[in-house]
């Protein structure tokens, strides 16, 4: 009996040691359902000994006990209801108004229609939050029948503009919630969550960017709610820690399906999930099952992710079968794959490149041009004294044109009509390419290039009858052929062309020609022939019938072809080229925006973004902080990382500021918060692109979190070293006004989220709390 009792204490200590690890809404759920015991609940009472019998004997109330039935259980956290319900509330209020394009709605609303039209579009980022935009405008009936063309444009009728901003409403929403029960996982009071969601709630900056048709509230949620799910996985044990970590991984693929920024938060998750490894393996398990437990969540947030990532992108390729205006950016064969779009022009055009071919020559990686020419000829010196070769220009245009036409000829043949069977060109053999309209040959010399002196200028031969022959050979070199003797075929080839003389390779250098090359992009010999930029593809092609020169440029002229049937291209060719041309495609935001920030103005909420400013009165709407929470989280930051130092410093010197759980939470918070901070901050440092304030936005919401957290952090510093509780009602009360002013000031500064009031100049000036806000004001007559 000794042994049965001893053998129960360590269980009971253990069970204690347990439920001390627990947050206090878990402590607090867990005290009150051990304290009270239901009759026939099976367990034996705190002062009754458990003894066991070889036979029981059933008795009267054995007989009459209810039969055990299974039911479900259903906890609602009221404080939770009552935040979403609130955030709601300011998040739907008037969300139609005003009935104008806001900011970038001008491209999502783009995005939207063309969804709609079944339009194929590029942009730089994954397409999930433009679906989910096009999902609810679809549910409303929307039929892409408005055209966004500038921003302050009126929504007419016909456009539900309410369900087109109902996403974004519900996801900036639900954010407040999350950010409660994030905060329930770290803090140590259940106050500090409600307090963080209060501050997220009266967030002027979050208010503004989920009344629109933008996208980082929805970015923001799935990454908050991923990082969320992995931290209770990460507390869990067997099936619950395998099922919130698949949640969390769905969401978090989601996040970055969003926005490509959404990659900081899953580097985040990553980060959490090898820490709780790195932990384990300190404990006495075996390697096997430490193995097995770190492949499978390995497993789970790769595949769940990229799953989620690759359906997205299945979607959106199903969903937008035609050709539109962004095919440019893409391939030849891509452009071919869409219905109506380089099909027009390819169908029924020769496939094998011959003696004769007319060709255009589209540069393959990267930036979309084709080879080029005009009469216009290189300066005679260049603006650092160095000569050129003066001969006619030779460059890579982004545009169609009748100049990007040339024609395939074999040197030792005068006429360029295409022969019966036609001359086919094949690997590894020697041609020219003549410019089809003025008929002269592509060439290179010994001569610097213009902008890129370390390799050769590109030049179409003009002879001046001095001592400068032609150098005008090329070998074809098939890069994907698939044998020796392959034929050049437009489309689908993909060429390197050599220069015989030089063995230097024709090559797009990605410069910018000077006003004397009409800002087109120069084009060079190089010697690193293996570089991606030296890769060319035919995409137009006809064969040449007529020997006239005149009529030859008619003919050129004139070439265009009727649409027909797309050509096929598999899901996995077109993913993986769309995935590298969002990788090397430039940003398409304009260097210089009058609104763009810097990233080290951020915490100091430099400069504000005007969204909207209403065409009949001073009603505008700003993406602006609310500048108490701003600069207190700032600070938060700050303290954070020197208690984070001091405590460090201290420990070494082996002195304990802090019990082991409050240790164990205050190292918790700067994994989670301070790591996440920065981690989605400090990227934006090293981006050589235009950046605007809601970029800081995922950042901020961490920082907001500390914020509350630090607040937790002292309030508990203070209570564990006061004997009197004189000072924690001080700090309770500043902080109570503190909270205060946050609401006033959100109050005061929500018409700019709202943009619902006209404004008199006083009311705007009063609102300029600093002089580098960019606020408009109208001069009414």
């Amino acid at each position: 009996m000794d042994t049965k009792k001893s053998v129960k204490n360590r269980k009971t200590r253990k069970v204690s040691n347990e439920v001390s690890e627990l947050s206090e809404s878990e402590k607090c759920f867990f005290k009150s359902s051990t304290n009270k015991r239901e009759v026939g609940d099976g367990a034996p009472a705190e002062n009754e000994i458990e003894t066991t019998h070889p036979q029981m004997t059933p008795t009267m109330q054995d007989v009459e006990k209810p039969i055990q039935s299974l039911y479900l259980h259903i906890k609602i956290d009221l404080i939770f209801i009552a935040l979403l319900l609130v955030a709601l509330g300011t998040r739907l209020y008037n969300l139609q108004n005003p009935k104008y394009i806001v900011f970038d709605e001008l491209h999502y609303g783009r995005y939207v229609t063309l969804y709609t039209k079944g339009v194929f579009f590029f942009d730089a980022h994954p397409p999930l939050g433009k679906q989910l935009l096009y999902l609810a405008g679809n549910v409303a009936g929307y039929e892409g029948n408005f055209t966004f063309d500038r921003i302050g444009s009126a929504y007419p009728e016909s456009v539900p503009v309410r369900a087109l901003r109902i996403v974004p409403a519900i996801s900036g929403s639900l954010l407040v919630a999350i950010s409660y029960q994030l905060m329930l996982e770290i803090s140590t009071y259940q106050s500090t969550a409600i307090l963080a969601a209060i501050l997220v709630l009266f967030e002027n900056s979050f208010l503004a960017q989920s009344r629109f048709m933008l996208l980082e509230s929805i970015q923001i949620l799935f990454g908050l709610w991923g990082i969320l799910c992995t931290i209770k996985s990460t507390r869990k044990t067997g099936p619950a820690s395998v099922i919130w970590l698949c949640i969390g991984a769905l969401s978090l693929g989601c996040c970055f399906s969003v926005k490509y920024s959404g990659l900081y938060t899953y580097y985040l998750a990553i980060f959490l999930v090898g820490r709780q490894m790195w932990r384990r393996i300190g404990h006495t398990e075996s390697g096997v099952r430490l193995a097995i437990s770190t492949v499978w969540r390995l497993v789970v947030l790769v595949c769940i992710p990229l799953a989620v990532y690759v359906g997205v992108f299945y979607a959106h390729l199903a969903m937008l079968p035609k050709a539109g205006p962004h095919d440019s950016v893409m391939t030849s064969a891509f452009q071919a794959s869409l219905k109506g779009g380089l099909a027009s022009i390819t169908r029924g055009q020769p496939l094998h490149v011959a003696h004769g071919s007319q060709i255009t020559l589209r540069h393959s990686h990267g930036r979309t041009c084709w080879l080029h020419s005009h009469a216009h000829v290189y300066p005679v010196r260049y603006a650092d004294g160095r000569g050129s070769s003066h001969q006619q220009q030779v460059t890579c245009y982004s545009f169609k044109d009748v100049n990007n036409w040339w024609i395939v000829k074999r040197a030792d043949q005068a006429s360029l009509a295409v022969s019966s069977p036609p001359d086919a060109v094949r690997h590894g053999e020697h041609v020219q390419l003549l410019h089809g309209i003025t008929s002269r040959a592509l060439n290179s010399h010994d001569v610097a290039a213009p902008v890129s002196p370390q390799s050769q200028e590109v030049s179409c031969y003009i002879d001046y009858n001095v001592s400068m022959p032609a150098q005008n050979l090329w070998r074809v070199e098939i890069v994907n052929r698939e044998s020796d003797d392959a034929t050049w075929d437009s489309i689908r080839s993909l060429v390197r062309l050599i220069h015989v003389d030089s063995g230097s390779a024709l090559r797009f250098s990605g410069r910018q020609l000077p006003s004397w090359g009409f800002n087109q992009h120069e084009v060079v010999a190089d010697k690193v022939v293996t570089h991606q930029d030296t890769i060319w593809n035919v995409e137009e092609h006809r064969y040449t019938k007529a020997e006239d020169r005149r009529e030859r440029e008619r003919e050129l002229v004139s070439a265009e072809m009727i649409p027909t049937a797309a050509t096929q291209l598999s899901f996995w060719a077109k993913f993986m080229e769309l995935q590298y041309k969002m990788l090397t495609h430039a940003a398409d935001a304009p260097q210089g925006h009058m609104f763009a920030s810097e990233p080290v103005e951020w915490p100091l909420l430099v400069r504000s973004i005007a969204y909207w400013l209403s065409p009949n009165s001073n009603a505008q709407v700003h993406l602006i902080g609310n500048m108490i929470t701003w600069y207190a989280g700032t600070l938060s930051v700050l303290l954070y990382g020197g208690l984070l130092a001091v405590y460090a410093i201290r420990r070494r010197r082996a002195h304990a500021d802090l019990s082991p759980r409050a240790e164990q939470k205050f190292y918790d918070a700067g994994c989670i918060l301070f790591l996440g901070y920065w981690l989605h901050y400090l990227p934006y440092f090293f981006m050589d692109r235009t950046l605007f304030l809601h970029h800081y936005l995922p950042a901020y919401i961490f920082k907001i979190l500390l914020l509350a957290y630090v607040i937790d952090h002292i309030y508990y510093t203070i209570c564990i070293h006061e004997s009197k509780r004189s000072f924690t009602n001080i700090f309770i009360l500043c902080i109570t006004i503190w909270l205060a002013y946050v609401i006033i000031t959100f109050q005061k500064f929500s018409v700019l989220s709202y943009g619902d009031t006209d404004l008199t100049e006083t009311d705007l000036l009063n609102l300029r709390w600093k002089d580098t806000w960019d606020f408009i004001l109208h001069k009414k007559n």
